[in-house]
């Protein structure tokens, strides 16, 4: 499994926008092939700080993710209101049975 985690911290006159864009980029993720999670969260003690998480089933799920055109769009969107580049982290990882 592929994990990917993402953070952005947003202008505050535009959180709306950045929420917006956010949610619809989350939705149609969960509905491309090997998307086992996709999810955004509004971290509670900065407002303005937005945190994804993705799981996907192998590298090529992800790959094929990267090249969707409206991944892209969504990139630049989120940048374009974004106080400070957007950050990416993406981990291989496997459950633990405990």
């Amino acid at each position: 499994m592929i994990i990917v985690t993402g953070s952005v911290h947003v202008r505050p006159e535009s959180l709306d926008e950045a929420l917006r864009l956010s949610l619809q980029h989350v939705h149609r993720s969960r509905t491309e092939p090997g998307c086992l999670l996709h999810s955004v969260h509004h971290d509670v003690e900065d407002p303005n700080h937005l945190v994804f998480l993705e799981h996907w089933a192998d590298r090529h799920a992800l790959l094929a993710h990267f090249a969707v055109p409206r991944s892209h769009e969504f990139v630049n969107a989120l940048a374009a209101v974004a106080a400070e580049p957007p950050k990416m982290e993406i981990y291989e990882g496997a459950p633990l049975a405990l």
